[in-house]
C-alpha cells in the first residue's frame, strides 16, 4: 500500500491533501506543530498516525521519520513538504524574528525533512518528494520578500535534488501555485498589492488535486491554475527586465 507523510497537515493545503489521499486508499501520516487540530484531523480520518512536530528541529524530525517509517518496513513512498509560514508587509517594518521564522520553516524545514527521509525514500520503489513551492519563486515579490526568498530556496533545492536523487530512483518536484485561500493567507494583516490585483482564485482542495497529479506523474515544477501556467511559461521565455517590469506594476501601492 502506498504511504504519504505530510508536514503542515493540520489545516489548509496539508489537511486537504491528507483527506484526498486517504479517500483514495493511501496510508497517511500527519505532522504539524499545531497538535490540537492535527489530532482532530487524525481522528476524522479514522485514527491515522500523527505526531506534533516543529520541522525546524532536526532531532525531532529524525525521530518522527523513524517512527512513521518503522510502521511501513522502513519505506516511504511520498514525502510532501507542505509546512509553511508567510509574513507580508514592508520589509523594514516586519519584525526580523518573524522573517527568520519564515526561513526556518520554509527552508530549514524542507532541508531537515528531506535529509532525514532520504534513506527511507532510497529503500522504496517509485519514491517521491513533493515540495510546496510558490508562484513567488518566479520573480522576487515586494512586500512578501522573505516568503518569496524562501520559495526561491525551495525551488533551487528541488532542482538540485531532482538531478542528484534521480540516480537513486527518487523523483523530486515542486508545486507553484499563486495565492491560495488558506488560514495562513487569511492571517496576514497586510495585503500585498499583487494579491489585491491578482485575487485569490484557488482553494486548498485545488492544490491537493495537484499533489495527486504530481504523485501520478512527476514534473520538476508544476504551476497550478491555467492562468498561472500561461504566466509561468511566458516568464521562462521573457528577458529578466520584462519580468521585473511586470512585477513592478503588479506590486505598486
Amino acid at each position: 500500500m502506498d504511504n504519504i507523510l505530510i508536514t503542515g497537515a493540520a489545516s489548509g493545503i496539508g489537511a486537504a491533501t491528507a483527506r484526498l489521499f486517504h479517500s483514495r486508499g493511501w496510508t497517511v501520516g500527519l505532522l504539524d506543530i499545531n497538535h490540537h487540530d492535527l489530532a482532530d484531523l487524525a481522528s476524522e480520518l479514522g485514527g491515522v498516525w500523527h505526531a506534533e512536530l516543529d520541522v525546524a528541529d532536526p532531532d525531532a524530525v529524525q525521530v518522527a521519520l523513524a517512527d512513521f517509517c518503522a510502521l511501513h518496513g522502513g519505506q516511504l513512498r511520498l514525502l510532501f513538504n507542505c509546512a509553511g509560514r508567510m509574513c507580508s508587509g514592508h520589509f523594514g517594518e516586519v519584525a526580523l524574528a518573524e522573517q527568520v521564522r519564515v526561513v526556518q520553516v520554509n527552508v530549514l524545514g524542507v532541508l531537515n525533512m528531506s535529509h532525514a527521509a532520504f534513506p527511507y525514500l532510497k529503500a522504496t520503489s517509485n519514491a517521491q518528494v513533493i515540495n510546496m513551492g510558490s508562484a513567488s519563486a518566479v520573480y522576487g515579490v515586494p512586500y512578501l520578500a522573505s516568503y518569496s526568498a524562501s520559495k526561491f530556496a525551495v525551488r533551487g533545492l528541488t532542482e538540485a535534488l531532482e538531478l542528484e536523487w534521480g540516480a537513486h530512483g527518487i523523483r523530486v518536484g515542486d508545486l507553484m501555485p499563486p495565492f491560495v485561500a488558506t488560514p495562513m493567507l487569511a492571517s496576514q494583516h497586510f495585503e500585498a498589492p499583487i494579491k489585491r490585483r491578482l485575487g485569490v482564485r484557488l482553494q486548498a482542495r485545488d492544490i491537493a488535486e495537484a499533489v495527486w497529479q504530481q504523485a501520478q506523474g512527476a514534473a520538476l515544477h508544476r504551476p497550478v491554475s491555467l492562468r498561472f501556467k500561461l504566466l509561468y511559461w511566458a516568464a521562462q521565455l521573457a528577458p529578466t527586465w520584462i519580468n521585473r517590469l511586470i512585477m513592478s506594476r503588479l506590486s505598486r501601492e
